[in-house]
């Protein structure tokens, strides 16, 4: 046997026996390297700056970003004050996080889409760990069915609720959400209450982040007819591509 065969045979067998005698997470850490070289992966052994762009996030694996998130937000020093107005539920769209205010508002002023310094620490904090995923997200704004009183002619609950999904999307994307992540910025007023019993309640007023499931495309081609001219394809539209929310002619409710 030549002195190098040797030589490598005894590392890989050194390797061998440590990685048998070593802990569970750093075994999925060396597994997550051959399984992602590139450092995109989530899961243990990868990098915290990867974009995540090789990876399918299956529908169970929502938990699993549930639970690193609601890690992510017990480390803030406001956390006992702010949790009963955060909620995560895994839904049939994906992991829905609800922002929802109280009555003296907690993440925005009243009838303002300036985000307070609690609503600013959270999106952040948020920000950090959605960043990390390939999962596109999408971003909500809601009011409650009190009628706004801002003082601003023809600004209502529709223009307020996409003004806070807005301001809530221009910090994300300040601190850790890509620009391509988010694929729609949506305003509903109040036609979409929390609490359908009570409209006027404040917890109606909410900023909705949703991190959506990773699906494949599904290409369709389209055959042209016998004797057509051109290729006979049509346009696709783009996800978060749509027509925006059309705005209520009379006084819109804050």
């Amino acid at each position: 046997m030549a002195y190098a065969d040797f030589v490598t045979a005894m590392m890989s067998l050194f390797i061998v026996l440590w990685l048998l005698s070593s802990s569970k997470p750093v075994k999925e850490a060396v597994a997550g390297y051959f399984k992602d070289p590139s450092g995109t992966a989530t899961l243990a052994g990868s990098s915290k700056n990867g974009s995540g762009d090789n990876i399918e996030l299956k529908k169970d694996d929502m938990s699993k970003i549930k639970e690193a998130l609601e890690k992510q937000i017990k480390a803030l020093p406001d956390f006992e004050k702010l949790k009963k107005n955060i909620d995560m539920t895994i839904t049939s769209e994906g992991l829905r996080i609800e922002l929802t205010e109280d009555e003296k508002g907690t993440f925005f002023e009243s009838g303002s889409a300036v985000p307070s310094a609690n609503g600013k620490e959270l999106l952040v904090a948020l920000a950090q760990e959605v960043g990390k995923l390939p999962n596109k997200v999408s971003i909500e704004g809601h009011t409650d069915s009190r009628a706004y009183s801002g003082g601003l002619s023809g600004y209502g609950n529709w223009e307020l609720s996409v003004d806070r999904g807005n301001a809530a999307r221009r910090i994300v994307q300040s601190s850790g959400i890509r620009v391509e992540q988010v694929s729609q910025v949506r305003g509903f007023a109040d036609q979409k209450p929390r609490d359908k019993t009570e409209p006027d309640d404040p917890s109606n007023r909410r900023i909705s982040l949703i991190v959506q499931y990773i699906d494949k495309p599904v290409v369709v081609e389209e055959v042209a007819p016998e004797g057509a001219k051109g290729e006979g394809k049509g346009e696709g539209g783009k996800a978060g591509e749509g027509k925006p929310a059309e705005k209520a002619e009379h006084g819109e409710k804050k």
